[in-house]
């Protein structure tokens, strides 16, 4: 895996980053170049993480929802390494990768439910700019999911779009951790999602 990063990586040094790549490469299989680019400033990536380990403990929010929508808005943002990660995780934590492998063309797949739609069409929305959130989106989503479900839902799309834009602007790419565990390249995004973003 070679990196083309705006910003090159450097090398993770003490008992820290020591820490941060034993536990990387047990997650994931190897240490991602995000890691190497990050530790420029580790203070940066540990709050980062630790925002992700906090929002992974949220509860009020369908994992797969979540799953789905984070993906929703790294594909509207742009950010390969974020897809390519969150297609990993979603096989690795069991949430149905032959629907995950769809989000990238979800208004095309007949694979989701009404609901699961209208989380992704929430999540692209939100993750454009200016963010194109309706009303009439808010009140379907809080009338199914609940008010907490809900701003779970919104905190875990602006989560995904703090990182998804991060790394867009350092230059990080998918690194293919999908394929390191055997499965297929992601649907490309549909004309549709390409004209709408």
């Amino acid at each position: 895996m070679t990196s083309n990063t705006r910003v090159p990586k450097t090398e993770i040094t003490g008992i820290y980053g020591g820490l941060v790549k034993m536990m990387t490469r047990r997650m994931f299989g190897a240490v991602p170049d995000a890691v190497g680019v990050m530790w420029h400033y580790p203070a940066v990536l540990k709050d980062l993480m630790g925002f992700g380990r906090k929002a992974d403990k949220w509860d009020r929010l369908d994992p797969k929802l979540a799953a789905f929508a984070a993906m929703a808005a790294a594909g509207t943002v742009g950010c390969s390494f974020c897809l390519d990660l969150g297609y990993f995780m979603a096989h690795n934590r069991g949430l149905g990768e032959a629907k995950a492998r769809e989000v990238p063309r979800w208004r095309e797949s007949d694979a989701f439910t009404p609901v699961e739609r209208r989380v992704m069409e929430y999540a692209e929305a939100m993750s454009q700019t200016p963010p194109a959130v309706t009303d009439a989106m808010s009140a379907a989503l809080l009338e199914e999911l609940g008010a907490p479900a809900l701003v779970e839902l919104t905190a875990r799309i602006a989560g995904m779009n703090l990182t998804a834009r991060t790394n867009v602007a350092l230059g990080i790419r998918s690194q293919g951790f999908s394929a390191a565990c055997g499965l297929r390249p992601l649907a490309t995004p549909s004309a549709d999602a390409a004209s709408a973003a």
